[in-house]
């Protein structure tokens, strides 16, 4: 009797550590999904072998989720392995339903093929993400259900939700001719997804920005307290409004409805522009100010500062600034209530001082690097905002006569800045010139939160007197 009952305990035991172990991904897959009456069990998982990063995690990404979903793993291979009956192909392969795959995709559009027994999905460059999570959630993949796939191709857009998540980046100096860098000219440059366009243009929300501060032309202090708490100020002013007063950051307000904070720079974190969002002092170049106001934020908020990444190579992009994104990404992320976060390509402003176009190129470049990882996550995570401006021109960049780009200052200019936008209320400033001050408040507003920032009309008379 007493070894049966040992016998039960172990088999019990060995059950329990058996479901830990897979998940119930066994049970799950006794009734695995079918694709046109195929079991899912039956296909694998393409992508090219030589391919972006972005086609690589799109298909580990389809790979876990229909694990999770299905309990059925499927292996993933690369396009020089040998060609079965049933495959979901992800992005540009040398597979016969991707040369085929030929659809008319504009901006942000993605495709999905059936053919036979195999399906394809591509998107150029990130948008291979909103593919493989519109795949996912379209056809679901739990146990027992039935797939249909008529032979056909169809063109999606990314899936939107209302927005938890808030992503602003800033190209520090960027204005109209900085994004339209590509259009003039052409560089190797080693860590390009081989984009020959500003990625912002790929998003379907465009409008522009006014810059201007009490001081005039606006610098970057006056510029970032304005796009991260929503008061024009004077030059040299840091997270303070015309009176010197301290004001509500939108990092601090992420805080005050739950929400985690982080704010990352290619410039290190004393540096004006990630300062407004993480401290208040009464001039940019009190650096050992802005690092005891940060500390503060860091303690008091929880606030993630990670700065300090100026480098130009494959090797640092794969190894530093990708895995810091990821890295800040992941841990904001795992707050059920959401995030606020400020990434800022802080080199295009310091090589149009410079008047440096080949350095300017690259750090746009790389910031379009940047915007690709951003977009990324969002398409994996529709509830996602995402805005895209500056909070100044520099160098009065423009085409000459010649039609070649040419810098007319070593200093800041008054232009309108390029905004870009996508997600759940993007479509706010679609076709507008904003005050700076506006984008501030704009995010306040998707979060939930009206009368965030300046609500008086004073700062119009301080700027443009009788000029309105």
């Amino acid at each position: 009797m007493k070894k049966h009952i040992s016998l039960l305990i172990i088999t019990a035991m060995a059950i329990s550590m058996l479901l830990s172990m897979t998940g119930c991904d066994f049970f799950k897959s006794l009734n695995p999904p079918k694709i046109n009456g195929v079991k899912l069990s039956k296909y694998q998982i393409v992508c090219d072998e030589d391919g972006l990063d972005y086609n690589t995690r799109a298909a580990e990404y389809i790979r876990d989720a229909i694990r999770e979903r299905s309990g059925v793993k499927l292996d993933i291979v690369d396009d020089s392995a040998k060609e079965r009956a049933y495959e979901i192909v992800v992005g540009e392969t040398s597979r016969e339903i991707s040369r085929k795959l030929d659809a008319e995709c504009e901006g942000l559009e993605f495709a999905i093929m059936a053919e036979g027994g195999d399906i394809a999905l591509e998107g150029d460059y990130f948008i291979i993400a909103a593919a493989a999570y519109y795949f996912i959630e379209t056809y679901s993949f739990t146990p027992g259900h039935i797939i249909t796939f008529a032979d056909d191709t169809i063109v999606c857009q990314p899936i939107v939700r209302e927005a938890k998540n808030f992503i602003m980046l800033i190209g520090d100096g960027m204005g109209t001719y900085q994004t339209k860098i590509f259009d003039y000219m052409q560089r190797d440059v080693e860590y390009s997804d081989g984009e020959d366009f500003f990625y912002g243009d790929l998003l379907p929300y465009q409008g522009y920005s006014r810059t201007r501060s009490l001081s005039g032309i606006t610098d970057s202090a006056a510029g970032g307290t304005a796009l991260s708490c929503g008061y024009k100020t004077y030059n040299e002013y840091v997270g303070l409004d015309k009176d010197g007063n301290a004001i509500k950051s939108l990092t601090e307000l992420a805080y005050e409805l739950g929400k985690s904070g982080a704010v990352m720079s290619t410039e290190n974190q004393k540096g004006a522009t990630p300062a407004t969002f993480s401290a208040h002092v009464d001039s940019r170049d009190s650096s050992s100010a802005i690092l005891e106001s940060q500390l503060e934020t860091m303690q008091k908020y929880g606030t993630i500062i990670e700065c300090g990444f100026d480098y130009y190579t494959q090797k640092y992009m794969n190894d530093s600034i990708e895995p810091r994104i990821t890295d800040t990404l992941a841990t904001v992320s795992a707050n059920e209530k959401g995030f606020f976060l400020m990434y800022e390509e802080a080199h295009i402003d310091k090589h149009c001082h410079n008047n440096d176009l080949d350095k300017t190129y690259d750090a746009v470049v790389r910031f379009n690097q940047a915007i690709g990882r951003f977009m990324e996550f969002a398409f994996y995570h529709p509830d996602t905002f995402v805005l895209i401006t500056a909070d100044h021109e520099t160098g009065g960049l423009a085409p000459n006569d010649e039609g070649k780009l040419t810098y007319s200052t070593e200093e800041h200019s008054a232009e309108d800045v390029p905004v870009f936008a996508w997600g759940y209320g993007a479509d706010a400033i679609h076709g507008k010139t904003l005050e700076n001050i506006e984008i501030a408040k704009l995010f306040a507003s998707l979060m939930g939160v009206e009368g965030f920032g300046d609500q008086g009309e004073e700062w119009k008379d301080l700027i443009y007197g009788t000029e309105e």
